[in-house]
């Protein structure tokens, strides 16, 4: 458990202080990145699906390349070039490790309070996100980067990174048509040309398993532990990003496609009695939002409360997600205790 503690003091310290430096090749920086991405890629057992994650490896050592296509290829295909390597499921988690935070800094060094951002990725999108969930957490650092190049006005770059996204987990597909909603010139061929993008997306990698995805995560109701918690957590910044609309609109250059991120975590609350797995995996994609809002948030409220008064408030909450998450999560003994095969 210290071990996790320690993860968030590390960001949560500077973030406190009020460091605004947001070059991504300071000492800090470059040392915080390698010391996140050792602990996601060399830890021991640490996971829900650590033992399923260890059965794709060793499938993919089997696997001829020709056939490494089949299922999340991009995913598989690492697995299979670790295995050649010989560098083990460490391998590829330290990759996926590495894309995640890549992409998470690289976005937050966007934002007003970067380290603040980063602050509050640890307790659930670093530690049981990347060190849960392997390839949903490659699609959504990657998402990072795509929302990075999009608030720089990239527009194909971000369906690019969708695209690859998608190669790891099927369901970053839906993240695709986003890219239309920050758009206002031009608008009708980059709607038909991102439509067309996200249909071949969806036939490629989703066509032949809708239904029975449909049937697992809706049909038979399966269910996901803290479900509704994590879809709570996303609607207080979908609240706040609209409360504070217009003032954003005038600080910051890009609102439209928060405004619509907010409202499918508004409607994911409405949601997530009736299919609540397929609603949690998708709401996942929602998470951005926590680091966006509240990362603004001291200078949105400025004229309410002070930016260190803010940032305390903001700290604290999330110390208080990580105290309850490693105390009283039923998931959470799987995390617990935290190894590393580099302390052993």
């Amino acid at each position: 458990m210290f071990a996790y503690w320690v993860l968030y003091l590390v960001s949560a310290v500077p973030a406190f202080v009020g460091i605004k430096a947001r070059s991504a090749f300071t000492p800090a920086w470059i040392a915080v990145a390698l010391l996140f991405i050792l602990a996601i890629g060399f830890r021991e057992e640490v996971g829900g699906d650590w033992y399923n994650y260890l059965r794709h490896y060793h499938i993919a050592v089997e696997v001829p390349l020709n056939e490494v296509r089949s299922s999340d290829p991009g995913y598989l295909l690492l697995n299979w070039i670790m295995a050649q390597w010989g560098w083990q499921i460490y391998g590829v988690n330290t990759v996926c490790g590495a894309i995640f935070i890549v992409g998470l800094f690289v976005y937050c060094r966007q934002l007003p309070a970067p380290w603040l951002g980063f602050a509050v990725a640890v307790p659930y999108l670093i530690i049981v996100m990347a060190m849960g969930y392997t390839r949903q957490s490659v699609a959504l650092g990657l998402f990072f980067l795509a929302l990075a190049d999009i608030e720089r006005g990239h527009a194909l770059r971000y369906i690019a990174w969708i695209a690859l996204g998608v190669t790891f987990h099927k369901s970053a597909v839906l993240l695709a048509p986003l890219g239309i909603f920050n758009y206002r010139r031009g608008w009708f061929w980059r709607s038909l040309a991102i439509a067309i993008m996200a249909y071949g997306l969806w036939d490629l990698f989703l066509g032949e398993h809708h239904e029975l995805l449909w049937e697992l995560y809706v049909d038979r109701q399966m269910q996901s532990e803290g479900a509704r918690i994590r879809v709570m957590m996303n609607l207080v910044p979908s609240v706040l990003l609209l409360s504070y609309g217009k003032k954003w609109r005038k600080l910051f250059p890009v609102y439209d496609i928060w405004f619509w991120l907010s409202i499918a975590a508004l409607a994911s609350v409405a949601l997530v009695d009736f299919a609540t797995t397929a609603v949690d995996r998708i709401s996942l994609y929602f998470t951005p939002l926590q680091i966006a809002v509240f990362a603004r948030l001291p200078v949105l409220a400025r004229d309410q409360f002070s930016p260190q008064t803010m940032r305390f408030g903001i700290l604290a909450g999330y110390a208080l997600v990580l105290f309850v998450w490693l105390n009283y999560a039923s998931h959470a003994t799987y995390w617990l205790p935290y190894q590393n095969i580099l302390l052993q």
